[in-house]
């Protein structure tokens, strides 16, 4: 059996499509979804990465305002701008890009931001309200692979998933959406002692280490559905991600390749969760 092949790329385009069918219906009613990307220094895949997220907005017709400073700025001048676009109503999502330099910590710039703007789902509150299941900003990575799964048909009911890693950005949030799902979760890390146990019983396997072959096909289990979030360089250089692609593909029912998998979803996502803010701000406060 050969996996089918789960099209990040072509689910991303739908998903795009209908982000900017709900800006217009915004639209016309006088609001603009407004998105604040920070940059600070010249870190040179940070700006790609900036980059590629300013003109996915220009795409959809989400407004983007690109701030960019020295990589000098001060810790305070920075929390001082984060103050001044959470005032500002235009505004409906702010992103501060990592990494920031050493002198700015990352942990006191995510946290000052608005949980009601925090569209990448980073900051404390923003976990707990996935924790406790509130309406919130899911992290946007994790938020793509659960759409990802969604197109498989899986009903992840009673199904065993096993995510591998437990970073803030992924992994965890990755367990709590699947557990949300009513998955039953397990979640493998670099202290598991015997990771293959884990996986070969595993109905759905999102890998999000950073590290290559962490998944090979004798830890899957025939028909499984493998995630594969990881971004990594083979030994002639090119992007593979977390899993042993060729190997996985012989005995999964659906596996994300790398690239045109996870990948393409992290900045839909991040669309996706600007919107939703504008969105909420149209409706006015919770109740």
């Amino acid at each position: 059996m050969t996996a089918q092949l789960i099209d990040g790329v072509a689910l991303s385009a739908r998903l795009r499509a209908d982000v900017a069918a709900r800006v217009q219906a915004l639209q016309s009613h006088a609001i603009t979804p407004g998105l604040a990307v920070i940059l600070v220094g010249d870190d040179p895949a940070s700006a790609v990465y900036v980059r590629n997220k300013i003109k996915a907005c220009a795409d959809t017709g989400v407004r983007s305002v690109f701030e960019r400073y020295e990589a000098t700025l001060t810790e305070d001048a920075l929390l001082e701008r984060i103050a001044a676009l959470n005032a500002d109503p235009a505004i409906h999502g702010i992103l501060v890009q990592m990494p920031l330099p050493k002198h700015i910590h990352p942990h006191k710039v995510i946290e000052a931001i608005a949980t009601s703007k925090d569209v990448d789902g980073y900051a404390t509150l923003s976990a707990g309200e996935l924790m406790t299941g509130q309406p919130g900003f899911r992290p946007c990575t994790p938020y793509g692979c659960m759409k990802l799964i969604e197109t498989t048909g899986i009903d992840l009911r009673g199904k065993h998933a096993v995510v591998i890693g437990r970073s803030n950005t992924v992994g965890k949030p990755m367990a709590l959406l699947l557990l949300q799902a009513n998955a039953t979760v397990t979640i493998c890390h670099s202290a598991t002692a015997d990771m293959g146990h884990h996986t070969r019983q595993a109905d759905v396997i999102v890998a999000a280490v950073g590290k290559r072959n962490v998944l090979t096909a004798d830890m899957v289990k025939p028909g499984a559905v493998v995630i594969d979030v990881g971004m990594n360089r083979n030994d002639e250089g090119k992007l593979c991600g977390d899993v042993d692609f060729a190997g996985v593909r012989e005995v999964a029912s659906h596996i994300t390749p790398v690239p045109g998998g996870v990948g393409p979803m992290t900045i839909t996502m991040l669309l996706v969760n600007t919107l939703e803010a504008a969105e909420r701000a149209a409706a006015g406060p919770r109740p």
